[in-house]
């Protein structure tokens, strides 16, 4: 009887140590893929410096990003604009004008293709003539639905604020 009684526990603790690994799905080897948002390739446009000392126009050049699929995708450029070139970018000589900007506030865009940007932090041109408005103007100007860019400055002031025209703040006036 004794035996009898050590033969069940034995079997009923070898079915309750089974049981759970009966209850998962086999191993095949491999995780189940986790789910990653789409990506797409956007377009940023940087200043090559090397171009831009040359005088040799046009003074941007184009670069790939990749944002995340149904992304605001100008204002994905506009983000990656700011971050600047990547090392490797940068020792080939592009640079992100940014004429004392750091970074955007708000971007809109109006039904007539004027986009609208207002900048963060204080905005200098330092007496240049190339500023941070014209990669900025690029920038945007790739996407169809945008004919005229107005950059306002940070306190909300642009020069030309009304009608079909770019404009500039006065911080970026030569």
């Amino acid at each position: 009887m004794r035996m009898l009684r050590r033969s069940a526990l034995t079997l009923l603790l070898l079915l309750l140590a089974l049981l759970p690994a009966g209850c998962q799905p086999p191993l095949s080897g491999t995780l189940p893929a986790t789910p990653t948002a789409e990506q797409v390739a956007i377009t940023v446009y940087f200043t090559d410096s090397n171009r831009y000392a040359e005088a040799i126009e046009p003074f941007e050049v184009a670069v790939s990003r990749m944002a995340p699929a149904g992304s605001n995708l100008p204002e994905a450029v506009l983000t990656e604009f700011f971050r600047g070139p990547t090392a490797e970018e940068a020792e080939q000589g592009l640079a992100a004008i940014t004429s004392g900007a750091t970074g955007f506030q708000a971007l809109r865009i109006d039904e007539d293709g004027v986009a609208y940007v207002t900048l963060e932090g204080p905005c200098s041109s330092m007496g240049a003539t190339y500023t941070i408005a014209q990669p900025l103007m690029k920038n945007l100007r790739q996407f169809p639905d945008i004919d005229y860019v107005k950059i306002y400055d940070a306190e909300g002031q642009t020069g030309q604020p009304e009608g079909l025209s770019d404009s500039i703040p006065f911080c970026l006036e030569p």
